[in-house]
């Protein structure tokens, strides 16, 4: 085993006209998160439980498409969905169509610990979350002023699929390898701008938009249809163990060779303590660190 490694992501396909300051806002919180799952990392905290911290920071904070910040559909509601995955034992959870979670991937976290499923969707997943406990919130916490501009540009463009015409935030999610090898991977999203009521996307799907095994834990943004089609995430996994691929040769084979004419992105990490990124878009809002010092943000 090579220590611990982690890698946040805040989408694929970045507007290439995005202000600075913005760019700049985006890295200051990729940072952010990096440092929360560092020092819990550093405290032996399970990589499944370090996933699910990052991750709720990055649905707290608006400024990437998921929890408060989710994208509008085309009635101008916000329909979030998310999933989790512990590699060990292949444990996971999932959830879509939630109007009122403050914090869908604590609720995908539920499913998997505390419910006899593995995916939970629309009114019954509402009911479970009120069953927990979770803290609900009304709907228009989750809409942002940006978003509903934004919503404006995709209808008047006619744009219902992921258009980098119509510059909406990314989906979020985490990855991580822990000081004992055990991998770990988070997703959660509020969708495609303008989508039709009760889309599901590539996030809230076990190995299309999220997964982790003994070898590895991957979270994937981007043109969910074409993640879908791909099952993108499981793919990193089965070029390792069955074509030997190490992690960074994995990645690469599944992004030039999987999406077809899709574009999207990934994260990844290995048992040993490697991480890796990969994108066929217009940049990716990504950040990774490993146990040995090496710290990198970046978009483009």
């Amino acid at each position: 085993m090579g220590g611990w490694a982690i890698a946040v992501h805040g989408g694929a396909g970045v507007d290439p006209n995005l202000p600075k300051e913005r760019q700049e806002e985006a890295k200051r919180l990729l940072r952010r998160c990096l440092d929360i799952g560092i020092s819990a990392l550093h405290s032996n905290i399970p990589a499944i439980d370090v996933v699910e911290l990052v991750v709720r920071e990055l649905e707290t904070d608006p400024l990437f498409n998921s929890g408060r910040g989710s994208v509008l559909t085309e009635n101008g509601t916000v329909e979030m969905e998310a999933s989790i995955m512990d590699g060990p034992k292949r444990r996971c959870g999932a959830v879509s169509g939630l109007t009122t979670v403050k914090n869908p991937i604590s609720l995908a976290r539920l499913v998997m610990d505390k419910s006899p499923h593995s995916f939970l969707a629309f009114s019954g997943a509402e009911e479970f979350a009120e069953k927990q406990g979770v803290e609900l919130v009304d709907n228009e916490y989750f809409i942002t002023e940006n978003n509903v501009a934004m919503l404006k540009l995709a209808k008047e463009a006619n744009s219902i699929v992921f258009d980098y015409r119509i510059p909406a935030p990314g989906t979020v999610g985490c990855v991580v390898v822990d000081k004992e090898g055990r991998c770990a991977a988070a997703t959660s999203t509020g969708g495609l701008m303008n989508k039709m009521r009760g889309r599901i996307g590539d996030s809230p799907l076990i190995g299309c938009g999220t997964y982790a095994c003994e070898l590895c834990g991957v979270s994937c943004t981007g043109e969910g249809e074409a993640i879908i089609r791909s099952t993108l995430a499981r793919e990193v996994a089965a070029a390792m163990e069955y074509k030997g691929l190490n992690l960074h040769e994995a990645v690469d084979f599944v992004i030039r060779n999987r999406l077809d004419e899709g574009k999207a992105g990934l994260i990844s990490v290995s048992k040993k303590g490697e991480v890796a990124c990969g994108f066929n878009t217009t940049g990716m809002f990504r950040g990774c660190a490993t146990e040995d010092g090496f710290m990198e943000v970046g978009i483009w």
